[in-house]
């Protein structure tokens, strides 16, 4: 089973390093642009030879634990590995979704000496707060996962949040639940309206359903901190109040299980399609039993591996490989960027995150579920 990495500091070799300024490479959009994939930044320093930040100190603050598996294992296993790879001393601890922990845990890594500061922000308000403090003591900060309005970080690493959504909006309208229907009535459970990933999520699905013909939305709530029991009684009073959907675009997995709940409550579930995010174990699982029609997968190494390397980029005083800018929509300047594609998993692929080592095997494939798993390949 692997480490968690809350609060684990990787090792590395102290020195003396100048840090210039950072600026984006040649700007490939103007708006969210797909990536080729998670490689796309550099993976050789100028000299033509392997990656080396000389023990930079570079601190890393992830959200939470509760909105995401991911933020317990995936991201901070995939980011120790990579620090350790490109020789940086990375401290990585998580905000316990507390702004003012998540300040209090920025001081003290800036007191420390780092020379850059990477942040999944709770909020873009606490957030840009966080890093034009960092930046007035001459540190450069990053945006990972989520890009923090007005912040100014010098860099933003993510998926693209447009293309995810599309990508929900796609997939559900393939659902088995909903094809062959010439009226589909559905409602969206969106996530937190102060997550401006949310807001991409949304753009992109919207984008895609309200160009369906026959479909109508009945209801649409954010749920805010990504509440999953919040989600769960948002949608038990839609469901009151429209008994006949056919289907309900959540964001993400967290949220549809307490979804898949209520219309169990009802008898109905794998009756509605339901959508998701995240490859959760859940997730995966709804899949399988068909209460869930798919999830998006968004593998770590995606994200961690060129956020990482371009930190030694800009370590090294070089400019960081980016591959297209994203809105700011307070400054209104665009942010340069290394966005990744995501992958939609359905039950024809549901074993990938499970293979890949993402979503670990023994929390997917227990109790019924073992067998399911063999049913449909996994390793």
């Amino acid at each position: 089973m692997r480490k968690s990495a809350i609060g684990l500091v990787v090792a590395g070799v102290a020195a003396s390093l100048v840090l210039s300024a950072c600026a984006s490479s040649k700007k490939k959009s103007n708006t969210s642009a797909p990536a080729g994939g998670g490689s796309s930044s550099a993976s050789s320093s100028s000299s033509g030879g392997a990656l080396d930040g000389k023990g930079a100190k570079v601190g890393i603050i992830l959200p939470d634990t509760q909105s995401s598996q991911r933020w317990v294992t995936s991201d901070p296993d995939a980011l120790i590995a990579e620090c350790k790879k490109v020789n940086l001393n990375c401290d990585i601890q998580n905000a316990q979704n507390d702004a003012a922990k998540m300040k209090t845990i920025a001081e003290s890594m800036e007191s420390n000496g780092i020379k850059v500061l990477m942040i999944v922000n709770l909020d873009s308000a606490s957030g840009a707060a966080i890093e034009k403090e960092a930046q007035g003591k001459g540190i450069t900060t990053v945006d990972y996962d989520r890009l923090t309005l007005g912040g100014g970080a010098a860099f933003y690493v993510s998926y693209d949040g447009v293309a995810v959504g599309k990508a929900q909006g796609q997939a559900l309208t393939k659902c088995a639940q909903v094809q062959g229907k010439s009226s589909v009535q559905y409602v969206d459970v969106n996530g937190a309206p102060t997550d401006n990933n949310a807001t991409l999520f949304k753009q992109g699905y919207d984008s895609v359903l309200k160009t369906q013909s026959g479909w109508k939305k009945l209801d649409d709530q954010s749920i805010a901190k990504w509440d999953n029991t919040v989600a769960g009684t948002t949608f038990t009073a839609m469901l009151r109040a429209h008994p006949q959907l056919n289907a309900v675009m959540v964001a993400n997995d967290g949220m549809a299980n307490s979804v898949i709940a209520s219309l169990k409550n009802q008898g109905l579930n794998s009756k509605v399609a339901v959508s998701g995010q995240d490859a959760t174990a859940q997730g995966l699982q709804h899949i399988m039993d068909g209460d869930q029609c798919f999830t998006i997968y968004k593998p770590s190494s995606q994200e961690a591996i060129p956020a990482i390397d371009a930190i030694v980029q800009v370590v090294n005083g070089q400019v960081p490989t980016t591959n297209g800018t994203v809105k700011d929509t307070q400054t209104g300047k665009d942010v340069p960027a290394i966005l990744a594609n995501p992958i939609p998993i359905t039950k024809a692929n549901v074993a990938q995150p499970i293979n890949d080592g993402y979503t670990p095997k023994s929390q997917v494939c227990t109790g019924k579920y073992a067998s399911l798993c063999a049913q449909n390949g996994v390793k």
